[in-house]
């Protein structure tokens, strides 16, 4: 039983750090849009200079309507408080809405905490791919995904619920079934791995077409 339980925690090691590059690798993918934005704003003022010289108002006014838009896609829109999870959740955010899923996003954290960033991190890196994969099971226009993150007296609150496709998941051995590969289930295993560790609460629930996933932390 001991080699058994090894072998799991080697696997599950494994996974998380693979799952870690995976999220610097897409706040990098963030951080060179914004990069390349930057690039192009003096190309982009030149431009609407030339439309203004020409008294082209209309134009100009066409030229930063496609601007706003384009800097949508690369803006930070989430703004916590604490850097890296600004950074986390941004990045999983741009990835939903890459494969066509709206996220609606209210995230807060106040307070100074007194437990690992990284291990924050872990906790919503997984909780955003399990809600995108499953996301994916359905129509572009009926994926969604919402966060919400805030205090509740002394403990940090988290909140992820999306959509489902109406069926009722089953639990085994406590936790809910997944078809989405071992990665997946150690997503799970991780996550309840670390709110046990510091000594939180989560409560998972699959019901009228949506699943939900809440935890509580401890920040004193």
């Amino acid at each position: 039983m001991g080699v058994l339980s090894k072998k799991i925690d080697k696997q599950i090691s494994a996974y998380q750090q693979e799952l870690i590059e995976t999220h610097y690798a897409e706040v990098e993918n963030m951080y060179r849009q914004i990069r390349g934005w930057r690039h192009d704003y003096r190309n982009h003022i030149q431009a609407m200079k030339a439309y203004a010289a020409n008294g082209d108002w209309e134009a100009v006014c066409r030229y930063l309507d496609e601007l706003d838009t384009d800097l949508n896609t690369v803006d930070t829109v989430i703004k916590t408080g604490n850097p890296m999870t600004d950074a986390i959740l941004n990045s999983k955010i741009s990835l939903a809405r890459s494969r066509d899923i709206q996220v609606i996003a209210d995230a807060q954290i106040p307070v100074k905490l007194n437990f690992s960033e990284l291990d924050l991190c872990c906790i919503i890196g997984n909780l955003f791919d399990n809600a995108i994969e499953a996301s994916l099971d359905l129509p572009a226009e009926q994926r969604l995904i919402r966060v919400y993150m805030d205090m509740k007296n002394t403990q940090l609150y988290i909140s992820f619920t999306n959509f489902t496709s109406g069926k009722k998941l089953k639990k085994q051995n406590g936790l809910f079934s997944t078809t989405k590969g071992e990665g997946h289930g150690f997503g799970l295993v991780r996550i309840d791995a670390i709110v046990e560790r510091l000594q939180g609460y989560i409560s998972r629930n699959s019901e009228d077409g949506a699943f939900t996933t809440e935890i509580l932390l401890p920040t004193m």
